[in-house]
């Protein structure tokens, strides 16, 4: 009879050997890939946060009676000349305080990053209803590390808020100067007919005119 020391321990189970390991999930990660590529939805993944932040701005603009139009913005090279952008008379802006319209600064949930001012603004001051509008002008940044990005149109009844976007340029490049010179398309419908004012939005100082679409 056995003594209980005599008694062999249990059988230690084995690793697997990493060969196997390998291959499991090898198996796993070539298949997953595949039916990713092939069946996931195109465009940016859903981020929860940010979309639903973005849904708030939309109502919160909704609420206060704006209608907020992303357009395209450019940096032209050569710049138009004023023939090209007015085909008519052109408008005569006049300086203006800097900052947001109070009820819109109060209504965006991040408030945007204005260009400081403005110079050499060549905008028509008649515009077709059914033809889009170009306007051109020089913004003054704050430094020489951020870039055009866009441009954000604020619709409130007769009034337009025209805000440019920029954004810092990637870590170790630098802009060519502080001022840029953009072009902004204006899409054809965007006003309906009669007098509007609009204001290009800066930090330091804005720029306001007048325009007449027929």
């Amino acid at each position: 009879m056995k003594t209980p020391n005599a008694m062999s321990a249990p059988a230690t189970r084995k690793p697997w050997p990493m060969r196997w390991i390998v291959a499991t999930i090898v198996l796993f990660i070539v298949p997953y890939t595949y039916v990713n590529l092939k069946f996931r939805k195109p465009g940016k993944a859903f981020e929860p946060y940010a979309d639903m932040k973005a849904q708030a701005n939309v109502n919160r603009l909704l609420d206060a009676g704006y209608r907020r139009v992303d357009v395209p913005a450019e940096r032209p090279f050569p710049a138009l000349s004023p023939a090209e952008i007015t085909h008519g008379p052109a408008a005569k802006p006049a300086a203006a305080p800097g900052g947001l319209p109070a009820n819109l600064a109060k209504t965006l949930i991040d408030p945007p990053r204005l260009p400081t001012a403005y110079r050499d603004l060549v905008a028509p001051a008649e515009s077709n209803f059914l033809l889009p509008a170009k306007l051109q002008f020089t913004a003054r940044l704050a430094s020489d590390r951020e870039q055009l990005a866009g441009a954000d149109l604020y619709l409130r009844e007769t009034q337009l808020v025209i805000v440019p976007r920029f954004e810092p340029v990637p870590e170790g490049l630098q802009a060519r100067s502080a001022e840029s010179t953009v072009l902004l398309t204006l899409p054809s419908g965007l006003l309906a007919p009669g007098r509007h004012a609009l204001t290009l939005v800066g930090a330091s100082e804005s720029l306001h005119w007048d325009v007449v679409v027929r």
